[in-house]
């Protein structure tokens, strides 16, 4: 787990940069940097993402597929998030998955569908009465730019349909640029003394956000659709092949590569089939998506952070490269571990350039024999940050340096190792292989820290991102997470910051003060607690109902729960052991921010039994409130209609869970009937 930290400090980087860079791209046109260097940072990011889950919280860029909203196009909520996917790079990991998958369904055997996983730009089409009405990009998975126009450039791209066609339905797709039209279109950027797309992926995405629709249209797009996201009004069909088909006969352009199999080994001997012959695809492609075809049971298994469980992305092989490591870093992560990481000779290995990789942890690099100074390989995988695999021994010279991080952060004047980044003491816990940072202050990690914590996965507070998180902490407005509800009262200073307009500041101070009744396992997640995730954290709240009973928690109370095993148990105990940490409590509780939770008793729980899911936008509460609130009455909320489902909560604007709820004849409950469900459940 203290691997996935310590590329934290790169990314904020990233995240900056990237922005920028998007919106001089592809909102003004106006480039500052190639596009094989704007690639380099794209892909680094989404590698960082891919590699360390820890960074997944939902108001992150480890969280966006492809990049923000941008607000020139207008911005188009999807009704149902568009996931990424999980990756597997190997047999082993591509069965692993399987038999997860069986176990959860209960089956031992089930069918399967594959696809070719393009490289292109994800968009969902909407059509309403026949018509395209909408298309947009991914965006971050729950927004996407409205790039209609630009996608009705495209000619494979269905403009009506016929009236066999539900009333309103979505379908999603990639939008990529075939080999043929990536090679002409560079040629004429080249004869345009115009930069050189990277990569078709790169090229599609930058065709499809041109603000000037006659520019895309030019260019020789394609589209392959690859899924129904939801129909309303007339019944479709039940399994994920089926509806390929079913799209199929309504117009859209289906992958005529995609195969439908009733074993594992038939998905093994596809992959391999086309791990030869991808050079001869008329599009790029980097492996297949592997899905479970029954949509029913899609819906059952459901999704894991940002992942469905019912699909994987089985990668095609690494491409590896060579190059002269030419020192090893070290940064800080959120929790204060000291990560090691390989800088480089700028090489180029699978069409992007890397000048950063991974090296885990000071021991991984004792393994492996890796040297300061040394020829090594250097590894890609699809969408996985660059590692160190191995040094090339043979040519070594003699004045390769071994490294020893301790020396590495050796601090003269201090006459002891220190934190890079604060000068502070630097400890190994007995047993761990990570070297931590003793300063629960540290710059780098405050400021981690308070990006956690502000996040939509932990106490939702809009308007405070990594741009926010920085000046608050250079202009010393705020020293720690507690300092932000105490912010209402330097308005005026916050007022005379550039960018910061009043409505943007009343906007921020008002999200804050919402934020300080979210519920107790948003608050013990957002503290950022090492080892406690989002749902370790719903358990201890769960268990303690009170964040002053947790903090008091001993390590037998802590280790009887049949979750928590010693080092989490050692984690928590630490984490509430730190002065700071308690001065923060208290700070949050003078703020009025809420530290506890009602307890229910046993026969209170008379929605035992009982899964809702929600819907729409609910007017009375957020819908983490609203679940939370379920869950203390004893009952489960689930995040698709499913046979088990027992009421689907309809709240405005619903998606498409609706129609799934008619089709199995699931009880619907208005927002209303909703609320008096659970006064009289008390």
């Amino acid at each position: 787990m203290e691997d996935l930290n310590r590329v934290k400090p790169r990314v904020e980087k990233l995240r900056a940069e990237i922005n920028r860079h998007n919106y001089l791209y592809y909102v003004l046109d106006s480039p500052e940097i190639s596009d094989a260097e704007y690639d380099d940072l794209m892909r680094e990011l989404k590698e960082l993402e891919a590699k360390y889950p820890q960074f997944l919280t939902p108001d992150s860029p480890t969280q966006r597929v492809g990049a923000a909203p941008v607000a020139a196009f207008g911005v188009i909520e999807h009704p149902l998030p568009l996931l990424s996917l999980g990756n597997a790079f190997d047999k082993d990991e591509l069965i692993s998955w399987y038999n997860r998958t069986a176990k959860l369904l209960g089956k031992a055997q089930f069918d399967l569908v594959c696809e070719h996983k393009i490289d292109g730009l994800a968009v969902a089409l909407t059509y309403v009465d026949r018509q395209l009405t909408t298309g947009a990009t991914r965006g971050d998975g729950f927004r996407g730019e409205d790039v209609t126009q630009n996608l009705r450039t495209i000619r494979s791209i269905p403009l009506s349909v016929p009236r066999e066609a539900p009333p309103r339905f979505e379908v999603r797709g990639e939008v990529f640029l075939p080999r043929a039209g990536f090679h002409k279109l560079n040629q004429e950027r080249a004869a345009e003394g115009q930069p050189l797309f990277a990569n078709p992926r790169n090229a599609a995405a930058g065709s499809v956000r041109q603000l000037d629709p006659r520019i895309t249209a030019k260019r020789p797009l394609d589209i392959y659709i690859y899924a129904l996201g939801y129909a309303e009004g007339k019944a479709t069909p039940s399994s994920h092949w089926e509806s390929m088909k079913y799209l199929k006969s309504l117009g859209f352009k289906v992958n005529p590569n995609n195969r439908h199999f009733g074993r594992i080994e038939q998905v093994e001997d596809y992959y391999h089939s086309w791990e030869k012959e991808k050079e001869c695809l008329p599009y790029e492609a980097d492996g297949i998506v592997v899905k479970v075809d029954s949509l029913e049971w899609q819906d059952s298994l459901g999704s894991v952070g940002h992942e469905p469980r019912w699909a994987i992305a089985y990668k095609f092989p690494a491409v590896q490269g060579t190059t002269r490591l030419v020192d090893i870093g070290i940064s800080v992560g959120r929790t204060g571990t000291l990560n090691p990481y390989a800088i480089l000779e700028p090489v180029a290995v699978g069409g992007v350039t890397i000048k950063q990789a991974a090296l885990h942890n000071e021991d991984d690099i004792r393994r492996k024999d890796i040297r300061i100074g040394d020829t090594v390989i250097v590894q890609r995988a699809g969408e996985v940050i660059p590692e160190v695999v191995a040094p090339v021994k043979s040519k070594r010279s003699g004045k390769e340096k071994e490294f020893f991080l301790l020396e590495k952060i050796y601090d003269k004047d201090k006459k002891r190792p220190a934190c890079p980044e604060c000068r502070a003491e630097v400890f190994r816990p007995e047993g761990e292989v990570m070297y931590y940072c003793s300063n629960a202050a540290c710059p780098t990690q405050v400021q981690q820290r308070l990006e956690h914590f502000t996040s939509r996965g932990a106490m939702d507070i809009r308007g405070i991102g990594e741009s926010q998180s920085a000046m608050l902490l250079k202009e010393g407005l705020v020293k720690d997470i507690a300092d932000l509800y105490y912010l209402k009262d330097k308005k005026d200073v916050l007022l005379k910051r550039e960018r910061l307009a009043e409505k943007s500041v009343s906007n921020m101070l008002s999200a804050i003060e919402k934020s300080k009744d979210r519920p107790l396992d948003r608050l013990i997640f957002a503290l950022g607690i090492r080892h406690v995730g989002d749902e370790m954290a719903e358990i201890l709240a769960g268990e303690f109902h009170s964040l002053d009973k947790l903090a008091d928690a001993s390590r037998e109370q802590l280790t009887s729960i049949p979750t928590v095993g010693p080092k989490i148990a050692d984690s928590i105990i630490a984490f509430f052991r730190q002065e700071a940490n308690r001065d923060i409590i208290k700070r949050l509780k003078a703020a009025g921010v809420r530290l506890e939770e009602k307890a229910v008793r046993p026969k209170e729980q008379s929605l035992a039994g009982m899964e809702f899911v929600i819907t729409g936008r609910l007017e009375g509460f957020s819908r983490a409130e609203a679940e939370a609130r379920v869950k203390a009455l004893g009952g489960t909320t689930g995040s698709s209609v499913s046979q088990k489902t027992t009421y689907l909560v309809v709240g405005a604007d619903p998606g498409s869970k609706l129609a799934r709820a008619r089709e199995l004849g699931t009880k619907q409950l208005t927002e209303a009937e909703f609320l008096h469900l659970l006064e009289t459940a008390k």
